[in-house]
């Protein structure tokens, strides 16, 4: 007798529930036709990437930010409709997006 069969002894009304777990973020993100902006500058002397632009909802920008702060393992923040992250990485974040369908456009350097 294994788990499922004692546990189906135990609570013989209960109704075993199929997960599906076939969620895909990349369909989930709203495609603009303008591109999103991607600057380089330096605050306090540090290099950093700012993404812009974005006219979709906050929350699908946010998961953006987080896919791109997980992919490139860095450090980042999103304040005031901008995701900012730390270092120069405007060419990996413009490949990142580009595979997702964005269009990007390179401002600064």
């Amino acid at each position: 007798m294994d788990l499922s069969d004692q546990l189906k002894n135990l609570f013989p009304d209960h109704v075993e529930e199929k997960i599906t777990d076939s969620v895909d973020n990349e369909h989930e993100l709203w495609i603009q036709d303008d591109p999103i902006i991607c600057k380089y500058e330096k605050r306090k002397g540090k290099p950093i990437t700012i993404l812009e632009g974005y006219t979709g909802a906050t929350e699908d920008f946010k998961k953006l930010a987080k896919e791109i702060k997980t992919t490139l393992s860095v450090g980042g923040s999103f304040k005031n409709e901008q995701i900012i992250i730390q270092g120069d990485y405007r060419n990996k974040i413009m490949e990142i997006l580009q595979q997702k369908g964005f269009k990007v456009k390179r401002v600064g350097g």
